[in-house]
């Protein structure tokens, strides 16, 4: 009779062994995802911030008055997805 409240005790902690491999391993897939998200969403803020400094170099050399509104119109746009981004 003892073994079998003795093997049903180690069962039990096998099988508790494995939930904790489990939540273990969930966690670290959870860290991952956030940390590819938070890399994505950093190199998207760069190349927001690059475009928005091309189109202000171009808007600085720029004559045309209707090329530079058009200009001034995605710079507002870059703008306002910088700000929802940063």
């Amino acid at each position: 009779m003892a073994n079998g409240w003795e093997s049903k005790s180690v069962e039990a902690q096998q099988i508790d062994q494995q939930e904790e491999q489990i939540r273990s391993q969930e966690a670290g897939d959870e860290r991952e995802r956030v940390a590819r998200v938070q890399a994505e969403a950093a190199r998207t803020l760069q190349a927001l911030r690059l475009t928005r400094a091309r189109i202000r170099e171009q808007l600085a050399r720029s004559s045309n008055e209707r090329y530079t509104l058009l200009l001034n119109t995605e710079l507002q746009q870059i703008d306002g997805e910088i700000a929802k981004l940063g």
